[in-house]
């Protein structure tokens, strides 16, 4: 869709190149719903893709992910042997159903900046203890679990004129045993309810829920829970007005599923491979 109202597109090389923020300024990377729909309010878009930040980065410490990352360039990832929890990148980029064309253009950090209850890699990024780094408009830098950066449907926490650098997700986390669950109401449809679990050497586990909450919930244990204290556990920390409701599912539907994928995660990483 043409943006009408767009009177200037910024192309900065590097962060010094970055114009002072003002009203009616938009970041744009891969632009999959910037372009999707009128944005009247819109004057000015600032283009991340020229600043040239590498996809992805692998060391010791883990993986890190550029905002500008996209979809595709993250599902073509060769991890470490070791990272066992490595699966759960591919099994959430395909939860984002796609096109090949919107899999080779939106990117990680719009699916982060988006905060759509259904963003698969919001889940990704929060199970795997995920930490934003985000560049300030001061010229410093803050960090932030991703587990606080998605506040609600569309709302992060970003102030103005703040840029999502990349994520980071921890060597520890990526070695840990996973467990991925999703559910939709149809076969090609937006996720209604998707639930990692991961389960640590040392036998802790941690159960992240999305899609089917206003934002990402994440459970930790120091032992994995037996089936009626998972169950307690899920009705105290998602009151029923956390479930999210839309076309995708209603909140008592996706209550009862998330019990149900919450469930047949607890015994995956119990030893039962389950469904």
């Amino acid at each position: 869709m043409d943006l009408d109202t767009i009177t200037a597109v910024l192309t900065p090389r590097s962060r010094e190149d970055l114009a002072a923020w003002r009203e009616g300024d938009a970041w744009l990377a891969g632009g999959t719903w910037l372009f999707s729909e009128p944005q009247p309010g819109l004057a000015r878009l600032q283009d991340l893709s020229r600043l040239g930040w590498a996809p992805v980065e692998i060391d010791a410490d883990g993986l890190r992910i550029a905002a500008t990352c996209t979809i595709a360039q993250l599902d073509r990832v060769e991890c470490p042997a070791g990272w066992t929890a490595a699966p759960l990148i591919g099994q959430c980029c395909r939860a984002l159903l796609g096109s090949f064309k919107i899999w080779n253009t939106a990117t990680v950090g719009g699916n982060l900046c988006m905060a759509l209850p259904a963003g698969p890699l919001i889940a990704l990024a929060a199970a795997l203890d995920g930490t934003c780094l985000i560049w300030r408009q001061d010229g410093g830098e803050r960090r932030l679990p991703v587990i606080d950066f998605v506040r609600g449907p569309q709302e992060t926490a970003l102030a103005p004129g703040e840029v999502l650098r990349r994520i980071d997700l921890p060597a520890a986390a990526l070695r840990r045993r996973p467990a991925f669950r999703r559910i939709s109401l149809s076969p090609n449809g937006r996720s209604g309810a998707l639930l990692i679990g991961t389960r640590d050497p040392d036998g802790s586990a941690a159960l992240t829920v999305t899609a089917a909450t206003r934002r990402p919930v994440r459970l930790a244990w120091p032992t994995l829970p037996d089936a009626a204290t998972l169950a307690a556990r899920l009705a105290a920390a998602i009151p029923n007005d956390l479930y999210y409701d839309d076309v995708h599912g209603a909140p008592d539907w996706r209550r009862h599923v998330t019990h149900l994928l919450a469930e047949e995660i607890r015994r995956a990483l119990d030893g039962d491979p389950g469904p």
